[in-house]
Formats: structure tokens, C-alpha cells, sequence
């Protein structure tokens, strides 16, 4: 056999198995080799925080509500939510191709610090176990409730975040979002094929030679 040309997965073209999903993703590792022409994003310049910035602590935000004056995390309802708690029904439908279904949920905003200036990286490691066990408070209360919790950050302005304040979102919701729906029916697909989850393989075994870089 020609050793050069033997399969190696961080140098040849091949499609690999994501087995959360169920599906095939084409990985092309030799495209790293192509020089990029196109457009670079410039680091961010620095900005002194905003005095009037809405998540800050005593702030009054766009509803007119005031937010107290926390020294730690702060947690409060979303005041322009994408789910609601109550909300009319969808009608039935007989038709196969116009289906609609009933969303309840909440949408939180969490705020990790007072300080507009800072982020978790920049925070204490106390600041950050508060901020970490305020996501275990929150994802508790609400999964009592709810199907499915999400925690979430969108941090920079590419990624449309509106306020550079240290925060997060969460939303929880009365349905499994498609992500999370088709991770948990391939999970239990396979504990019914083969009798445990996949992901003991991980926990109670090598991965090798299942496992590429």
C-alpha cells in the first residue's frame, strides 16, 4: 500500500457520522489551505460604559420598570419576550402540510455583574460560581414547568447583541425546539438498538479507534 496515500482525517476530504443527530457532515480539512481574500472583521475599539446603559444597576429600562441595585446576578422577565405564558390555541387542521401547535413558555434576562465594563472572564472566580449557580436555580424552577429550558449568551454586535452589559438569556419553553428534539430521539434510538446510551462509550471506554481528530 502507498503509505501517502492513506486515509488521515486531518488531511483528507471525508463525511463523518454526528450521531446526536443522525446525519452525515461533510468535512473538507484540506480547504484550510486556501488563502483568504475576503473580508476581516477589525477588533472591536473599546468603549467607556454607557451611564445610560438599561441593564445597569438602577437603571430605568425601556418599560419604565427600574432595576434594583444588585451587586451580584439579577434576574428578571424579558420586557419584549419571543413566548409568553398564555396565548390562544391554533385551530385543528385536516391537511398534512398546514399543521400548527400551541407554544407557551418564558423569556428571563440574567444579568452576571452590576459592572457594564466586565465579562466572565474578567469576573472573580466567586462572581462566576454565583453566575453558574443562578443557571442551576433557574434551569431547576423552570423544568418543573416546562419542557425544555435554554440558557444562552449572543455576545457582540455581529451576533446581534444589543447591549454590551455581562448577560444572558433564558427561555423556556412548553415544546422541544428542533435541535433538542432530534438529539433526544437519536439518544433513545439508540438505547433501544443497543441497550445503553452512546455516550457511555466515552465514559466507560477508549474511544479509539472510533474517534477522529
Amino acid at each position: 500500500m502507498n503509505k501517502s496515500r492513506e486515509f488521515n482525517a486531518a488531511e483528507h476530504q471525508h463525511v463523518r457520522y454526528n450521531p446526536l443527530k443522525d446525519e452525515w457532515i461533510l468535512v473538507s480539512p484540506h480547504r484550510c489551505l486556501r488563502p483568504w481574500s475576503g473580508h476581516s472583521e477589525p477588533p472591536p475599539q473599546e468603549q467607556p460604559p454607557d451611564p445610560n446603559n438599561p441593564l445597569k444597576a438602577g437603571a430605568v429600562r425601556a418599560n419604565g420598570q427600574r432595576n434594583p441595585n444588585y451587586t451580584s446576578t439579577y434576574v428578571f422577565p424579558n420586557d419584549f419576550p419571543a413566548l409568553l405564558e398564555r396565548g390562544p390555541e391554533p385551530p385543528q387542521s385536516d391537511h398534512p402540510l398546514f399543521q400548527a401547535r400551541q407554544a407557551r413558555g418564558t423569556c428571563r434576562v440574567m444579568c452576571f455583574h452590576p459592572n457594564s465594563a466586565v465579562s466572565i472572564p474578567l469576573m472573580s472566580v466567586e462572581e462566576i460560581l454565583s453566575v453558574v449557580e443562578e443557571w442551576v436555580n433557574q434551569t431547576k424552577e423552570l423544568g418543573r414547568r416546562y419542557t425544555w429550558v435554554q440558557i444562552f449568551e449572543n455576545k457582540g454586535n455581529v451576533m446581534g447583541c444589543s447591549n454590551p452589559h455581562p448577560h444572558c438569556q433564558i427561555w423556556a419553553s412548553s415544546f422541544l425546539p428542533n435541535e433538542g428534539r432530534i438529539k433526544d430521539r437519536s439518544v433513545l434510538l439508540y438505547k433501544t438498538q443497543n441497550g445503553s446510551h452512546w455516550y457511555h462509550i466515552g465514559l466507560h471506554g477508549p474511544l479509539r479507534p472510533w474517534c477522529y481528530p
